[in-house]
C-alpha cells in the first residue's frame, strides 16, 4: 500500500526547483504541467521537463501532473509517461472512469496513476473512478472542487466529501486518500491544524504548495507518542494473554482494536 504522506508540487516550467523539491524531503514530487502553467508556456514547460527527466533518470518519488483529458496539451503531456523518469502521472479533473483506464493502459506496470478529484461530477462517479484497475490512489483537489460546487472553502463544509473519498477509498482497497492544499504559506499553526482535521476524517496523506510545508505534514501523519503508548500496551496485553477477555484502558481489546494498534505501531517506525 502507498505508505507516502506529503506530495509536493513543483511548477513545470521551474527546472531550477526540481532538485530542490526532490531534497526537501518530500514523499513524492509533482512536476505540474497543468494549473502552474500559463496556457502560452504549456509547450515550454512539457520541453523543459522533458529535458530535466532525460536527465534525472529514474526516480520513484517523481510523478508529472499532466493536463486534463479535454484539454489541447493532454496527449503531447502523457507522452513524457515513456520517460524512465516518470514514476507516475496524476490526472486533474478526473471524472471519468474511461480517461484513467485509458491512461493506465499507456503506462508501465510499475508506474503509479493518482486520480485528482476536483470536481462533483467527479464526486458523483467517485465509486467508479476508485474501481479503475491499476489506480494507486485518490487525491482532492479541494479549491477547485470548492469553485466546482459553489460551497465555501470552510473546512467543515468539504467533510461530507472528505468522509466519502475515505469510505470509497476502503472499499476499493486503496491507500487512503491525499487532502487537498494549505494555501497560507506562512501559517504554520493552520497548517498543522489542517493536517490534524485531514488525518482525523481518515485522510493519509496531503499536498503541499511549498517546500516548507513538507515537514510539517510527515509529522502531522505520524502517529502521536499518545498513540504509540496506547498501541504498546494493547501488543503487551495480548503478548501476555491469559484466560478471559482482555482489556487495556479499561476497554476490551478485540481484533480491530489489536490490528490498529499494529498499524499505529509500524507506521511509527
Amino acid at each position: 500500500m502507498e505508505a507516502a504522506t506529503s506530495y509536493l508540487f513543483v511548477p513545470g516550467e521551474r527546472a531550477e526547483r526540481f532538485d530542490k523539491a526532490l531534497a526537501s524531503g518530500a514523499d513524492r514530487v509533482i512536476l505540474d504541467l497543468e494549473d502552474a502553467v500559463l496556457p502560452e508556456a504549456k509547450s515550454l514547460a512539457r520541453d523543459t521537463l522533458h529535458n530535466w527527466l532525460e536527465q534525472h533518470g529514474a526516480d520513484s518519488r517523481v510523478l508529472v501532473r499532466v493536463n486534463g483529458v479535454e484539454t489541447p496539451w493532454h496527449d503531447d503531456d502523457l507522452r513524457l509517461a515513456a520517460l524512465p523518469g516518470v514514476a507516475g502521472i496524476m490526472l486533474p479533473k478526473a471524472e471519468r472512469a474511461s480517461d484513467l483506464a485509458h491512461i493506465r493502459a499507456r503506462l508501465r506496470e510499475s508506474q503509479a496513476l493518482y486520480a485528482l478529484i476536483e470536481t462533483v461530477d467527479a464526486v458523483v462517479r467517485l465509486r467508479e473512478i476508485a474501481a479503475v484497475a491499476g489506480l494507486t490512489r485518490l487525491a482532492f483537489g479541494s479549491f477547485d472542487f470548492c469553485s466546482d460546487a459553489g460551497i465555501g472553502d470552510d473546512r467543515a463544509a468539504l467533510d461530507p466529501v472528505r468522509t466519502q473519498l475515505v469510505i470509497e477509498s476502503r472499499h476499493a482497497r486503496l491507500p487512503a486518500p491525499v487532502d487537498g492544499v494549505t494555501l497560507a504559506l506562512a501559517d504554520d499553526a493552520a497548517l498543522a491544524e489542517d493536517v490534524r482535521h485531514a488525518r482525523m476524517f481518515g485522510m493519509g496523506a496531503k499536498l503541499c504548495i511549498h517546500p516548507r510545508q513538507v515537514g510539517a505534514v510527515k509529522r502531522g501523519f505520524l502517529p502521536t507518542d499518545a498513540e504509540c503508548a496506547w498501541a504498546r500496551r494493547v501488543l503487551a496485553a495480548i503478548a501476555q494473554g491469559g484466560a478471559g477477555a482482555i482489556a487495556v484502558d479499561g476497554k476490551l481489546v478485540d481484533r480491530p482494536v489489536v490490528e490498529r494498534a499494529k498499524m499505529i505501531i509500524a507506521r511509527a517506525a
